[in-house]
C-alpha cells in the first residue's frame, strides 16, 4: 500500500490493479483493455455482453502470438483458453468473437476475473475500485466508478494504455518461457541500446523499455516528476548511474544497462542530466521505485532481486555500494 500512499490518486490505484495483481492467466489484461475502451466512450455504465466484445477480441489476437496461461498442465476442452484456441480463427477473420466465444466470455467472465481484478495480495484490494457488478447475467449492468472515468478520459490514457500492453508482453513472455507462476527464473536483459526489454531464454525482444518502469514512475519523468502525456520521441530512457562509469573499463559494479538503473525521462531533463551522477533525493527515488517493482509480481521483479543477489547485498546496502563506487569514480 505504500505504492498508494505516495500519490493516492485513481491512477496509482489503476496501476496497483495493472502491475500489482497475481497473474495466474492474462485475463486482467484483457479486462482492463475493455474497461479503458468503453469508458474512454464518456460510458458510465455496460452490460457484461458489452464488456465481453473488445475483451474477448483482444484474448484471442493474444492468443494467436503468445501462451495466456502458464505451460505447465493441460487444458480441458471446456477450459475457457480451449475455447479461445478453437475460435481464434474465426475470430480474428470476422473482427469479431464468435457466438460461441461471446457465450463462453459472458459466462465466465465475472467469476475468472470480474471478481478477482481488484484483488491484491495481503490487503482489502484496491483503494479505489473501478465498477460495481450487481449480479453475473449477461444483461447484468456494470456500473463504472468515476474513478475509472477520470482514469480512461485523462489526457495520460496513453500512457495508462502502453504500460498495460507492456505489461501484458513481459507476462506472456514468462508463460512462454515455461516458468509457471514463478515467473521469469533467469530475469530479463535490456538490449545494448536500451530500447528493449528482452527475454533471456532466447534473447528475443518482448517490449520497448520506456513502457516497462513508467507505471511505478506513477508515469512522471523521474528527475522533474512532470507527468508526461506520452511515450513518443520526446520520453527517453536514462541511466540514474551513468552508463559512462563503464566505458572506462575500471568499473567493478553491477551492469548499469540493466532495469534496475533505466527510468523514464523527459526531453529537457534527460540532456541536462547528461553523465552526473545521482544527486542524494534522486539515489533515494531510484530506491524507492525499485521497492516497488520488488513489492509487485512484475516479472521485472525477478530481474531485479538476481541482481541483488548476484552481488550478495541487501537492497539498501546494495545501492549504498553503488553509490560508493560512482563517487569514487567521480
Amino acid at each position: 500500500m505504500q505504492f498508494y500512499r505516495t500519490e493516492p490518486t485513481a491512477f496509482s490505484s489503476w496501476r496497483m490493479a495493472i502491475l500489482m495483481g497475481a497473474n495466474t492467466r492474462t485475463y486482467k489484461f484483457a479486462l482492463g483493455h475493455a474497461l479503458l475502451a468503453l469508458a474512454a466512450e464518456g460510458r458510465d455504465s455496460a452490460t457484461l455482453a458489452e464488456i465481453a466484445v473488445p475483451y474477448s477480441l483482444a484474448i484471442a489476437q493474444h492468443s494467436q502470438q503468445y501462451p495466456q496461461a502458464p505451460r505447465a498442465g493441460s487444458l480441458g476442452e471446456a477450459d475457457y483458453l480451449s475455447i479461445v484456441a478453437q475460435e481464434a480463427d474465426d475470430t480474428l477473420t470476422a473482427g469479431a468473437a464468435t457466438e460461441r466465444l461471446m457465450a463462453a466470455t459472458v459466462r465466465s467472465m465475472p467469476g475468472m476475473v470480474m471478481s478477482k481484478f481488484h484483488n491484491l495480495r495481503g490487503t482489502d484490494g484496491v483503494p479505489r475500485p473501478f465498477y460495481e457488478m450487481p449480479d453475473r447475467s449477461a444483461g447484468s449492468l456494470v456500473r463504472f466508478t468515476p474513478d475509472l472515468r477520470q482514469v480512461a478520459q485523462s489526457p495520460y490514457m496513453p500512457v495508462l494504455q502502453q504500460e498495460l500492453v507492456t505489461r501484458w508482453a513481459l507476462v506472456e513472455s514468462a508463460f512462454d518461457a515455461d516458468i509457471g507462476s514463478s515467473l521469469v527464473r533467469s530475469g530479463l536483459l535490456v538490449s545494448d541500446d536500451s530500447e528493449l526489454v528482452l527475454d533471456l531464454v532466447r534473447r528475443a525482444p518482448v517490449a520497448q523499455t520506456r513502457p516497462a518502469p513508467i507505471g511505478f514512475q506513477y508515469g512522471r519523468c523521474f528527475y522533474c516528476r512532470t507527468p508526461l502525456d506520452g511515450l513518443l520521441v520526446d520520453v527517453h530512457v536514462d541511466h540514474v548511474y551513468p552508463y559512462s562509469l563503464m566505458t572506462t573499463g575500471a568499473w567493478r559494479g553491477p551492469d548499469l544497462n540493466g532495469v534496475w538503473n533505466l527510468v523514464v525521462a523527459c526531453a529537457p531533463c534527460n540532456p541536462a542530466k547528461s553523465n552526473r551522477t545521482p544527486t542524494e533525493a534522486e539515489g533515494r527515488r531510484l530506491i524507492q521505485r525499485n521497492e516497488a517493482i520488488l513489492a509487485s509480481p512484475h516479472p521485472l521483479k525477478r530481474t531485479v532481486s538476481l541482481l541483488l543477489n548476484s552481488w550478495g547485498h541487501s537492497s539498501t546496502s546494495f545501492y549504498r555500494w553503488v553509490d560508493d563506487l560512482a563517487h569514487f569514480r567521480d
